[in-house]
């Protein structure tokens, strides 16, 4: 598992671990798995990735696909300290007011799929490689019910697009087709969207909102920093953290809790104590 995601990492999902050429890595793409998955993952976990990366390496040296220089500076990758500042940031409502209307200054077809993007990402909370791997037919019109399928721990979760999320999701079907297949496509020069030839991946998603941030001026972000402001707005709005949980396809409320990014002012406010009538003090 921990090595499927490595390589889907590193090769934008075209790969799994028994496709990859580990013997081929160096120090230099060591280091930036490391910063990658550090990125994305909590000290433990990306701590026990790199201790399955060092292990098929060594594997590969042992062979004598590796050697033993390449092989020792590859590995020597230090763990990720539990204690650090919490990574990513959350977007203000200006700053996705201002992706929105970078897409809707966009005449093509592909300004109305960017925005959809944004809204299973911003709107829904999902994973890069959930949006790729989403199908026409997980989102439901007439409720505006989108299944997640395919998630970490195999099991479904559904979310459901309401208001401007679904007007959004509902353009962008419209101009989609019903078609069977990918329900992200790419989109060719010349304006043509490829459906049913193949689905966009990690690496283009990547890609387009890269894009929409520097059209819009919205400083560097990641999907992972939409992810993190759905399910910061979330708890702002009130919601229990397991219901947080379920909406986000977390395993663990614990790590629903290190996206956290609500002020300090607005935690020490939740966490002030209940009111209770005055007594006095007896005599």
């Amino acid at each position: 598992m921990a090595l499927d995601r490595i390589a889907a990492l590193m090769t934008g999902e075209a790969a799994t671990a028994v496709d990859m050429p580990w013997h081929l890595l160096d120090a230099e793409h060591t280091a930036a798995i490391r910063t990658t998955i550090a990125d994305q993952y909590a000290p433990a976990t990306t701590n026990r990735m790199l201790a399955a990366l060092r292990g098929v390496l060594k594997e590969a040296w042992r062979l004598g696909l590796m050697d033993a220089d390449t092989y020792y500076l590859a590995t020597a990758l230090k763990n990720v300290p539990w204690a650090h500042p919490p990574r990513g940031r959350t977007l203000s409502d200006a700053e996705i007011g201002l992706l929105f209307e970078a897409c809707a200054r966009d005449p093509s077809p592909a300004g109305v799929r960017d925005a959809a993007l944004l809204t299973v990402h911003y709107a829904g909370g999902l994973r890069r490689s959930e949006v790729v791997a989403l199908a026409v037919g997980d989102y439901d019109a007439s409720s505006g019910a989108l299944t997640i399928r395919s998630t970490r721990d195999s099991r479904e979760r559904v979310v459901v697009a309401r208001g401007g999320a679904a007007e959004i999701l509902d353009q962008w079907l419209a101009l989609r087709g019903p078609t069977p297949g990918p329900l992200f496509v790419p989109i060719n020069k010349g304006s043509k969207l490829l459906v049913g030839e193949r689905r966009m991946n990690a690496q283009s998603i990547y890609q387009v909102l890269a894009k929409r941030g520097d059209q819009a001026g919205v400083a560097a972000f990641s999907s992972q920093d939409l992810r993190r402001s759905f399910i910061t707005r979330l708890l702002e709005s009130g919601a229990d953290i397991s219901t947080v949980q379920r909406l986000a396809g977390h395993a663990s409320a614990t790590t629903t809790q290190r996206y956290d990014r609500r002020s300090r002012v607005i935690q020490r406010e939740l966490a002030r104590m209940l009111d209770v009538p005055s007594v006095r003090t007896l005599s």
